[in-house]
């Protein structure tokens, strides 16, 4: 039963300890560690007896890359989510979703998602050449727009177990109104599925070959404009029986002009050479970012260490594409904002 992997106290300590890196100097982390085992056998006590509950969320913004709102949960909660995320969510939604499907996931991510991209865009070249299209499509407000009662409905069809049920449902419903709070680990795995339908549509009855997505960001890559037409309405349907939107940035573009996905410009040369370029404005939003931390150092605000390990964690993005030339201007920029 899911009740009894849940409640097992070497899986909720597996958990802690996986919760507690990198949180050491966050305070519920604190304390909870103050009393790590005491604390487990809490959480094992209110989880077998189904009297757990959430703490209230801890709300702040980011505004890199873009403006959000952040709801963080308590460190008892990071515990359970863990617990379920890792040893019952993952396990079987891992069968469940098509490998395109890359975000949220053990070995999976942003560089995983463009690789596949890359290998689609090989494969329709070799086959057409530069003449096709590409429908590029992303969801309005995904996190903030997803139907409580709906995504309960997909997620109790994937796990019956009561108990899981019953867990699922306190996460779920944890905030008023619409929409997932993006802080929580199980969030993640309940928006994954929320457009696994989605999927299946596509791959499946639409029996499109060269698709992917990466949360609520997906592509369908066909050498028939007119079909994609007709696959751009499918989607459209299933999406708001979701009671989810489409936004403005869903198009239908030539395949020579290639597509803009998670972060990079995506396009294969008339020659058959696959690109991968930064976009424009995430470069200027990266020298506008290093320049004002620099500022930052300049007024004590922020260290050196701190800065330069920023910095090469941007260039470690940006060396994913072919960006030589934009990193050697970037490290000519730093030395001379540096040292000036």
């Amino acid at each position: 039963m899911d009740k009894d992997i849940i409640t097992d106290f070497n899986n909720l300590y597996k958990a802690y300890r996986k919760a507690k890196r990198c949180k050491g100097h966050n305070g519920s982390c604190a304390k909870f560690q103050t009393m790590s085992l005491e604390g487990v056998h809490t959480l094992k006590e209110q989880l077998e007896n189904q009297t757990y509950f959430m703490a209230p969320y801890n709300e702040f913004k980011i505004y890199e890359p873009k403006e959000r709102v952040i709801k963080s949960c308590a460190f008892k909660d990071k515990v359970v989510q863990h617990c379920l995320c890792d040893e019952i969510m993952h396990p079987k939604l891992s069968r469940v979703f098509i490998k395109e499907n890359s975000a949220g996931q053990k070995s999976k991510g942003t560089l995983y998602s463009m690789d596949i991209l890359k290998q689609h865009m090989y494969g329709f070249y070799g086959k057409h050449g530069t003449n096709g299209w590409i429908l590029k499509c992303d969801i309005t407000k995904f996190f903030y727009q997803i139907d409580h009662e709906i995504l309960k409905d997909i997620v109790d069809y994937y796990f019956t177990d009561e108990y899981t049920t019953w867990l699922n449902h306190i996460f779920i419903d944890s905030t008023d109104g619409l929409g997932l709070p993006l802080g929580n680990q199980v969030a993640q795995a309940y928006a994954i599925l929320m457009l696994d339908c989605i999927d299946h549509l596509v791959t499946g009855e639409l029996g499109i070959k060269y698709y992917g997505r990466y949360m609520d960001d997906f592509y369908l890559i066909h050498h028939d404009r007119g079909y994609l037409r007709f696959c751009l309405e499918c989607i459209t349907e299933m999406v708001s029986s979701l009671k989810l939107s489409l936004n403005g940035k869903t198009q239908i573009c030539p395949f020579k002009n290639g597509m803009s996905f998670l972060g990079f410009h995506h396009y294969i040369t008339p020659d058959g050479k696959y690109i991968r370029r930064l976009k424009s404005e995430n470069k200027r939003k990266a020298k506008k970012k290093i320049r004002s931390m620099a500022k930052m150092v300049k007024s004590g605000k922020m260290s050196d260490k701190d800065f330069y390990q920023r910095y090469e964690a941007w260039k470690n993005h940006a060396s994913h594409g072919n960006c030589k030339k934009l990193i050697f201007s970037m490290d000519q920029m730093v030395q001379k904002t540096m040292e000036g």
